[in-house]
């Protein structure tokens, strides 16, 4: 998803609770607050040798101790506000993916890809992904590409992959 295409979402949604699904069937907590919005410039060499050049957008959830109780998740609009706000200060990139950053006592810190989201009468719950790691240069690692092998998106000891 885009960063244009999440803003779209919130403004064609704004009375609705905005809610995160970070991994299946757990949520970031209603206490949640948008803490920084990222612009990203990823400028990468991989293991083949080969450069890459990309942006993204990474949005900052945090959930507040002060808060823990707190049940009423933040709407649509008041996210749309706080990113207007960012958006007037320091221009977001519209055009490349978003992501957001999450952790809690439980779940590692991870940028978070978004895999769908789900819309109800009430709420947009975001549902989030970790991205595995993978090898950009099978071909020249010689790592095999398997159907449905989740390990080989992977460089594993001894495939002469970095």
């Amino acid at each position: 998803m885009t960063t244009n295409e999440f803003l779209t979402l919130l403004k064609e949604h704004p009375n609705k609770s905005l809610l995160f699904e970070y991994r299946n069937g757990h949520f970031v907590g209603a206490n949640y607050h948008i803490t920084e919005i990222k612009n990203i410039t990823i400028d990468a060499v991989d293991c083949g040798a080969k450069t890459d050049f990309w942006k993204e957008t990474i949005i900052q959830l945090w959930e507040s101790p002060k808060e823990k109780d707190k049940r009423e998740y933040m709407s649509s609009y008041k996210a749309l506000g706080i990113l207007n706000k960012v958006d007037a200060i320091k221009p977001m990139e519209k055009n490349v993916e978003v992501k957001f950053e999450y952790s809690n006592p439980n779940f590692h810190t991870a940028q978070l890809s978004v895999h769908g989201f789900d819309i109800s009468a009430d709420q947009i719950i975001m549902k989030l992904a970790v991205e595995l790691t993978d090898c950009k240069a099978k071909d020249e690692c010689g790592v095999p590409v398997a159907v449905g092998d989740e390990a080989s998106n992977s460089c594993a000891p001894g495939s002469g992959c970095c």
